[in-house]
């Protein structure tokens, strides 16, 4: 039985993973050609095609998604690497992780809005500088919703270069750091120059799906393009979701046919990622073939470094700005601080925030227990079985991350209001379930496989069964991660936007969702009380996550993982 039931869940596990992709991508596709039932589509037809090729700015917004998918992952993973090839094995590591950290914590939303207030034409820095230079009424210069997608590739970029530098950090155990500097060294390589050549393969290697999601993210995210990206016309992606929540049914045949066509350019966008892949291989094989050893890095260390701090500055100055606007008064240009404080956002927003907020705990406390059990099962299999899957496992749990969320999503909801279920919110755990189990499980993973196994082997040997001894030992002795691994899934699910949006279908809301619609209104006082709202559940999460090891280990020091 101890056997059969971690088999049953990973069965399930890879289910809950592939068959709604599966399904979704057949309800986007069937759609997309003309099928359509309920709408009198009977037959297959290209119908849908025509009209989407026909659209007025479609090759702008195709450019648009390609730009900004391409360009957010080239400068964080530039930004990443050089960083951690400079200060990688010292001090300074050490310390910038504990600032990123807390970054992952923040959903896309919320630093989107933050750095839109700081970088606004009437934002926070502006009135840094209004009074040296004489500024006395914003400029008049487009900068979140410029036309070229720049402020959107830096919002992308400070949210995905801590996630990329975690993932970095998480795989550089896995080769010998001390040993290449070393000789790299004594050959009279600079640091980055030694680290590049002889470790960053191998690294890569270890995180390149991890780049792939951000590739697919930053090419089809929504939330972040509607805060911060062009609007006429905006990406391929918020095009899609104006058609999907059009009042005119016949939209959601060109809505499919446009999910498919997003789903072709993240495939490009990933495809031009593998030719850079292929490029850089090359160059750098013949720049170490060359014998270019680089010694004199010390402005792109000193940049780098700059950078990072920069990004971490970004999203705490833009967390700041949100909750001044959350509790300011009479806040006029250039004055840097409000005239006044006072809770009246707060209470006037309280009243309608109840029925999201509680949308959020529920859909994001469902989605996060079931993800961890799930999690759990399968690394319980693992355990019995000795095997971890390798690439395909990855490809497996990442494949929610590649795949863009508006081509099956979409799909799921037409195929969800075709079965005419009123079940939405035990839908929307599921689909948000998707989504979270991915990250659950990659971060409980490797302290799971890092728990001496010696313990077990002793516990077994005194005669206590397999699942007393998970119950007694490892689950107690892995607290802390397994709480960890759930404030990053509570996160994850509290920052779903598009999900949400088409599953929900207007009749449950979240913070988020809430949150994002108010991105077309000039109300910052009520952005900055939901932005905050969306940032402060996070942070509980993983507040909880240490405090509660620390309590129940209070008297138990070495039990701590």
């Amino acid at each position: 039985m101890t056997a059969l039931l971690p088999r049953s869940v990973v069965v399930l596990t890879l289910g809950l993973l592939l068959l709604p992709i599966t399904f979704g991508l057949f309800g986007t596709l069937l759609p997309a050609f003309g099928f359509f039932p309920a709408l009198g589509g009977h037959a297959l037809s290209l119908d849908p095609f025509r009209e989407l090729l026909a659209t007025p700015g479609l090759p702008t917004a195709v450019v648009l998604s390609v730009a900004t998918g391409l360009g957010a992952t080239v400068i964080s993973l530039g930004v990443t690497l050089i960083f951690v090839a400079s200060y990688a094995g010292t001090p300074t590591l050490s310390r910038l992780q504990h600032l990123l950290s807390p970054l992952l914590a923040v959903p896309h939303a919320a630093a989107a809005f933050g750095f839109a207030f700081l970088i606004a034409p009437s934002g926070f820095l502006i009135r840094l500088v209004a009074p040296l230079v004489g500024i006395d009424r914003p400029p008049d210069v487009l900068i979140p919703h410029d036309p070229m997608g720049l402020t959107m590739i830096a919002g992308l970029v400070i949210k995905e270069t801590p996630f990329l530098f975690l993932v970095t950090l998480a795989a550089l155990p896995q080769v010998d750091l001390p040993a290449a500097r070393r000789l790299a060294a004594s050959f009279g390589y600079g640091r980055i120059a030694g680290f590049v050549y002889l470790l960053w393969p191998a690294l890569y290697r270890q995180m390149r799906f991890a780049v792939y999601a951000v590739i697919a993210y930053s090419s089809s995210v929504v939330d972040v393009a509607l805060i911060l990206g062009p609007n006429l016309p905006g990406t391929l992606a918020t095009r899609l979701v104006q058609w999907m929540n059009d009042a005119d049914l016949s939209a959601r045949l060109l809505a499919s046919a446009g999910a498919v066509l997003q789903l072709a350019v993240t495939l490009g966008v990933l495809l031009a990622w593998f030719g850079l892949e292929r490029l850089f291989a090359i160059l750098l094989r013949v720049s170490r073939e060359t014998g270019r050893r680089f010694v004199r890095d010390r402005f792109p260390r000193l940049a780098s470094i700059l950078v990072v701090g920069l990004i971490g500055a970004a999203v705490f100055a833009g967390l700041a700005v949100l909750a001044m606007w959350s509790l300011a008064g009479l806040w006029q240009f250039p004055d840097l601080l409000p005239q006044s404080f006072t809770l009246r956002s707060w209470m006037n927003a309280l009243p309608r925030v109840a029925d999201p907020l509680v949308t959020t705990l529920v859909t994001g406390f469902a989605s996060t227990l079931l993800a961890v059990l799930l999690a759990v099962g399968c690394l319980v299999r693992e355990n019995q079985t000795g095997r971890t899957g390798g690439e395909k496992a990855l490809l497996m749990l990442y494949l929610p991350l590649i795949v863009p969320q508006v081509t099956f999503v979409f799909g799921l909801q037409l195929l969800f209001i075709g079965s005419g279920s009123e079940q939405r919110l035990a839908a929307l755990v599921l689909v948000h379930l998707v989504f979270v189990l991915p990250y659950v499980f990659l971060s409980l993973a490797d302290p799971w496989r890092a728990l001496d196994r010696r313990y077990e082997i002793i516990a077994t040997g005194l005669g206590r069964s397999r699942f007393a001894v998970l119950v007694s030992i490892r689950l107690p002795m892995l607290v802390r991660p397994i709480l960890t691994a759930a404030a990053v899934g509570f996160a994850v699910s509290v920052g779903q936007y598009l999900p949400t949006l088409l599953i929900g279908e207007g009749r449950l809301s979240t913070i988020t969702t809430e949150a994002v619609a108010l991105a077309s209104g000039n109300n910052r006082r009520v952005i900055g009380v939901y932005a905050l709202l969306q940032t402060i559940l996070p942070f509980l999460a993983f507040a909880l996550a240490v405090l509660l090891p620390a309590v129940l280990h209070r008297n138990r020091r070495d039990m701590r993982v």
